[in-house]
């Protein structure tokens, strides 16, 4: 469940049957799949596969803040890498901010666009320096930040907000989208791509059952799983966060977040019928922390939210780089990949989905050298040690412990037909049994009390009770067969 998916987009309901060749393959219908094809409508040859439905992605799980004004990116940024570094950035994203304006304004998208202001704020007497050095960089950019008060029942010891920041309801956003592109380019949901190999002038993109030949490949899902060359596991570390829906009164219409980890971030949603609150707190590595029960206490606790009016709990991942720069543009001769958003996907998205069409269409981007996802620097090395700790930790500690303390006699496991096996017992008795190993890179799994999913802690695969797979990297299912 999410606040967004409440109605569905409508479609044409398109699955692959048959072998097709395109000039170019985008792989993911979310905020950057489907931009870059909207950027892409007037080429022939542009295709969009999913392997579920348009927007379920992490795009689902979004709260959908458009916001340059992130917590303290551009303090991260001055020490991975320098001061320039995060000027550029800063242009970026507003850069971005200016382009999803645009396309919202010119096709005329009904998505609740809205301006907001946006505040950073200090949870605890330690954040206010941090604070301060970010509010003191974009001052010097020019950028109008202002001191004031939070209006949030919340503990807070600074706060500074900004003016020039909207929200929206993505998947409003991209049914608009949708509805544009569709006659020029078609949309296949429930299509996966399980294999790609590059030949001399093309790609050859496999489904189970059909092949897209394919001149340019773009990869827009969550998790980047076709790029071996790439190695994004030792690149990267995977976020979790837990967001709760509450219904509130009054729409206090504005964005916060603060400066240190546990995030605590919020906005207001209003559907025209009632009024949303959208709290997110606890963001992890998925190393360190499962119980996924507790930080939903926490979230709730943080915010003071009535157990009465809560509405919906989901989590969500993000891809988190060692030096706080998505990577986004050519990965090898006609390969483009977007990844790495740092929990900032509305703006990164649209970013992405220029640079990388831009690309394609032989354009030089202002800012596809920043963040070219080749790069190598400092970061790397100096975070390496850490990436690698967690890898290995999301991989041996739940093969070592698979019973966590805060599971019920409802999860349980064996050893069937001599392979590993979890069962979980719903209330009506019935066993649901599956592979207690993720296909992806063969961690073991973790039992996700709340949205009853097994999710794999190393690289944030998750499938539902009966094994199938609802979310990569992995590409394949864990159902339990006799």
């Amino acid at each position: 469940m999410s606040i967004w998916n409440k109605k569905e987009i409508k479609t044409k309901k398109q699955i692959l049957k048959h072998d097709i060749e395109v000039d170019t393959l985008i792989i993911g219908a979310g905020m950057t799949g489907m931009t870059t094809a909207y950027y892409l409508k007037d080429k022939k040859n542009v295709c969009v596969v999913d392997a579920s439905k348009i927007g379920h992605g992490v795009t689902l799980n979004t709260t959908a803040k458009i916001n340059y004004f992130q917590e303290k990116i551009y303090t991260k940024i001055m020490k991975s890498r320098d001061k320039n570094t995060a000027i550029k950035y800063l242009k970026s994203q507003r850069y971005a901010i200016n382009l999803i304006k645009n396309i919202i304004k010119k096709e005329n998208i009904e998505c609740d666009f809205k301006r907001v202001p946006s505040y950073v704020f200090a949870s605890t007497s330690n954040e206010i320096e941090d604070l301060k050095k970010e509010v003191n960089f974009l001052l010097e950019q020019k950028i109008k930040v202002k001191e004031k008060k939070l209006p949030l029942n919340i503990k807070s010891y600074e706060s500074y907000c900004v003016n020039d920041t909207y929200i929206f309801n993505p998947i409003k956003y991209l049914q608009g989208i949708y509805d544009i592109i569709k006659n020029n380019i078609p949309v296949y949901e429930n299509t996966k791509i399980v294999k790609i190999d590059k030949l001399w002038t093309h790609y050859n993109c496999y489904t189970n059952d059909h092949k897209i030949k394919a001149k340019n490949v773009v990869i827009a899902c969550h998790y980047p799983y076709f790029t071996i060359p790439f190695y994004l596991p030792i690149k990267s570390y995977i976020e979790k966060s837990y967001i709760i829906i509450s219904k509130t009164d009054n729409d206090l219409g504005f964005t916060c977040i603060n400066t240190s980890s546990p995030t605590y971030s919020c906005r207001f949603y209003d559907d025209g019928n009632n009024i949303y609150q959208i709290s997110l707190s606890e963001n992890h590595n998925t190393a360190f922390k499962q119980n996924d029960e507790y930080h939903f206490k926490k979230v709730k606790e943080t915010f003071n939210l009535k157990g009465s009016d809560i509405l919906m709990k989901y989590t969500n991942v993000d891809i988190m780089t060692p030096d706080n720069l998505p990577f986004i543009g050519k990965l090898k001769p006609n390969m483009y990949i977007a990844s790495g958003y740092n929990t900032w996907g509305m703006t990164n998205s649209i970013l992405a989905s220029r640079i990388i069409s831009d690309i394609i269409q032989n354009k030089q981007n202002r800012y596809q050298d920043m963040f070219d996802p080749t790069r190598f620097n400092i970061s790397n090395i100096k975070q390496l040690p850490y990436i690698l700790f967690s890898q290995t930790k999301s991989f041996i500690g739940p093969k070592i412990n698979k019973n966590k303390y805060w599971y019920n006699d409802n999860v349980y496991f064996e050893k069937k037909d001599g392979k590993n096996v979890a069962i979980y017992k719903d209330k009506k008795g019935i066993e649901h049994i599956v592979y207690n190993k993720c296909p992806h890179l063969g961690c073991s799994l973790i039992f996700n009390k709340i949205e009853k999913t097994w999710d794999c802690p190393c690289h944030s695969s998750r499938f539902n009770l009966d094994g199938k797979c609802i979310k990569g990297p992995s590409i394949y299912d864990i159902t339990y067969k006799k």
